[in-house]
């Protein structure tokens, strides 16, 4: 009888255990776009809709500093991007899209559990050397921004603005 009870015992710690380590799915809010339902950003787009492609660029400066190449950008609302993101710095590195609201709480998530997988429609994490693409969909207007919410990146500068406005926008 003894070994019933401690079977079961066993098995909750290890699916505790499992749920503490996270996944970008279940706690970070981003339920909503891995279900391709609309976030405050916007939704994840169809290839067949990319209106244009912006190459990002993901490194780390001499002093120290992480950065996005280009670190500011402007799109209009209704458009369809397709971000090619390369990593072509030393340290490995996301590229969220998202408010600053949520990019903070999932910043803060990430300090909590730094080795969390990602799935988002909206991210993607690439080691050095790697490159990924992300199509995205504008659909609301207003300020947005693209972060690395790897542990102190953020911190060393390594996020960018986003606005999106009605009129077309050249970058």
């Amino acid at each position: 009888m003894k070994s019933l009870v401690v079977v079961p015992a066993f098995a909750f710690l290890f699916a505790t255990a499992a749920l503490a380590g996270g996944g970008h799915t279940g706690g970070h809010g981003h339920d909503d776009a891995a279900e391709g339902k609309h976030m405050a950003v916007g939704e994840p787009g169809q290839a067949s809709d990319v209106t244009r492609t912006i190459k990002v660029e993901m490194l780390e400066t001499d002093d120290g500093e992480m950065i996005f190449k280009p670190d500011r950008l402007a799109l209009k609302q209704g458009e369809t991007v397709r971000f090619t993101i390369v990593n072509t710095g030393e340290l490995e590195h996301e590229f969220v899209l998202d408010n600053k609201a949520r990019n903070a709480e999932h910043k803060d998530l990430m300090q909590k559990f730094p080795e969390m997988e990602h799935d988002d429609p909206n991210a993607v994490r690439l080691m050095p050397g790697e490159s990924g693409e992300i199509v995205w969909t504008f659909t609301n207007g207003g300020g947005f921004e693209f972060a690395c919410l790897v542990p102190g990146h953020y911190e060393s500068g390594m996020y960018g603005e986003l606005s999106v406005v009605e009129s077309p926008v050249t970058n």
